[in-house]
């Protein structure tokens, strides 16, 4: 395939020309629909993964059925559970879904180690990447250890509305990306109702009090 993709990635951009060359010749352009899941739970990584376009969902699931959202990979980033599979060569412990639909480069396991081992630049990359989503998941760990729930909740709903305060989620949905129980989520949603924060509706969620939810996400 062509090199039209790579400065979609900047760090690398700094690869030499042969380099980004080798890259683009292995490399393999796919394009997945919304809700297909592209790894799970005990598969091993066979390719690194670059999303091109689109967003790839990535969860965990308990031994108990409850799930928790760990982090999404969008447009110009890769995964850092692949990352980790590749490196250690272990499987997956995880699993990574389209939410739309999506295109990426997929590079195979083998390009993936032998550019690994000549080029320090594609290293620096992977590294790079690596480092920044392990900041990004321990933020998640602490919200879910330490942080009060109706602020977590309060956050989420600012974060995930649209410019008119609507966002299309069940309390499950909220529950996914909260890491708790449906059943918490739905005292809290039923709680901000009744203070008129926002109106609940079958799957749609209309925020009424912007100001309101912005005080409780900022409490300390």
């Amino acid at each position: 395939m062509s090199i039209d993709w790579i400065p979609q990635f900047p760090e690398l951009a700094r690869l030499t020309p042969a380099e980004q060359q080798m890259l683009a010749d292995r490399a393999q352009l796919v394009a997945l629909p919304a809700q297909t899941t592209i790894f799970a739970p005990g598969q091993p990584a066979e390719s690194f993964m670059l999303v091109l376009e689109g967003t790839v969902r990535v969860q965990q699931v308990s031994a108990g059925g409850r799930e928790i959202v760990l982090y999404r990979v969008s447009d110009g980033e890769s995964c850092i559970m692949t990352t980790a599979c590749l490196l250690s060569q272990d499987s997956y412990n995880a699993e990574g879904i389209t939410e739309t639909p999506v295109q990426a480069v997929a590079l195979p396991r083998t390009a993936f180690d032998e550019i690994m081992a000549r080029s320090a630049e594609f290293r620096r990359f992977v590294f790079s990447d690596y480092a920044n989503r392990i900041t990004d998941l321990l933020h998640v760990v602490e919200e879910v250890a330490f942080e009060r729930i109706d602020k977590r909740l309060a956050q989420k709903l600012l974060e995930r509305a649209d410019a008119e305060g609507r966002l299309n989620a069940t309390h499950q949905d909220l529950a996914v990306e909260l890491g708790t129980a449906r059943e918490v989520v739905s005292r809290h949603l039923k709680e901000f109702q009744r203070r008129g924060w926002l109106e609940l509706t079958r799957g749609l969620v209309r925020l009424s009090d912007r100001s309101a939810l912005k005080a409780l996400a900022a409490l300390n």
